[in-house]
């Protein structure tokens, strides 16, 4: 049996982290232990968090708001799992995906599990945001292009990891360019990836999502760092 470590990046989710807490403590399958990282809130996330009395339940606070791969790079730090569970702090995607998430864990050499949006055989995906459909889709292509996988996925939220795989590479961006950034480098270095589909809920702008459009140019740009200079950056 695995023990999952959990990781919740969270920056200004005042609504959702207690409910996403919840949702994941919910989940008593697995032995889990779960990292909290408050990437600078200022909208009252901090004081909820500093009131939860949960020992399964670690928790860092950033002095300022860098972006998910530094809160991921921070985490990293105090896992003792043997599996990493990358669990975004709103409620766009449910922890009633881990099951199939983890599925090829037990029932394969899996060693990195992405959860797709665009399988097919989730529950339900919410339509809506064209424009970033198309971003997805053409940082997806490039990073199979570069790394020569037939992912459908790259930039989602849902990712797991052999906590061995994940540990063996230097992270090195703090936004979400950490999405490719960590794809190519243990694409480069052979590891496993599986696909599975999820549930997905996306939310509004006014519902607080936070990725922009000049995210994907970030992401090129990352792309072509990482894939093209990989010599240079290995590590």
């Amino acid at each position: 049996m695995y023990k999952i470590s959990i990781i919740i990046p969270c920056f200004n989710e005042v609504k959702t982290i207690i409910k996403i807490i919840d949702k994941v403590k919910n989940f008593t399958k697995y032995k889990t232990e779960i990292i909290i990282v408050d990437d600078g809130s200022y909208d009252g996330t901090q004081d909820l968090l500093k009131n939860l009395n949960d020992l399964n339940i670690k928790i860092i606070f950033h002095r300022k708001n860098f972006g998910k791969g530094m809160a991921i790079k921070s985490a990293l730090e105090l896992v003792t799992g043997d599996l990493i569970l990358i669990q975004d702090a709103d409620l766009e995607y449910d922890p009633v995906n881990y099951d199939n998430l983890l599925k090829p864990f037990y029932e394969t050499d899996a060693d990195v599990v992405y959860g797709s949006r665009f399988l097919g055989g989730g529950n339900y995906v919410r339509i809506h945001f064209f424009w970033h459909y198309i971003a997805n889709k053409i940082l997806t292509f490039f990073c199979n292009v570069i790394t020569n996988l037939n992912m459908t996925d790259m930039e989602t939220g849902y990712k797991v990891f052999r906590s061995s795989a994940l540990k063996s590479i230097s992270i090195y961006e703090s936004s979400f360019a950490v999405e490719p950034e960590i794809t190519i480098k243990l694409a480069r270095k052979k590891f496993k990836f599986f696909e599975v589909p999820i549930s997905y809920n996306g939310r509004s702008y006014e519902e607080g999502k936070k990725i922009r459009l000049k995210d994907a140019f970030i992401g090129i740009f990352c792309l072509i760092k990482y894939g093209f200079f990989y010599k240079i950056l290995k590590k």
